[in-house]
């Protein structure tokens, strides 16, 4: 359990897979569970990569992508935190019937 988040966070070892994509999922996974409820605040992404051992750039790019699929909000001098309305969980673009075919 990371003691930052109050979830557990598990990452893949350097080489398998993206470090990125892992935190951004858990972190979804756990807003869309409840684990981490609307308005929650998240820690700042130095603090959480120096928890997690990653590089703060990963961390960085796990919460803009989920800043732009709606689960988080960030507001200057405020960080980041769980969004207050959260998105209803979709399985990414390439898994969706469809995705990827162009009109």
């Amino acid at each position: 359990m990371d003691p930052l988040l109050g979830v557990p966070i598990a990452l893949p070892p350097p080489g398998r897979g993206t470090l990125t994509r892992a935190l951004q999922d858990q972190l979804r996974a756990a807003i869309v569970d409840g684990r981490l409820r609307p308005g929650t605040p998240l820690p700042s992404t130095r603090a959480l990569a120096a928890a997690c051992r990653i590089a703060r750039n990963t961390v960085i790019a796990a919460y803009d992508r989920l800043l732009g699929e709606g689960y988080l909000v960030a507001r200057r001098g405020a960080g980041t935190a769980v969004a207050a309305v959260v998105p209803t969980a979709r399985p990414p673009r390439a898994a969706r019937p469809g995705a990827g075919a162009r009109l």
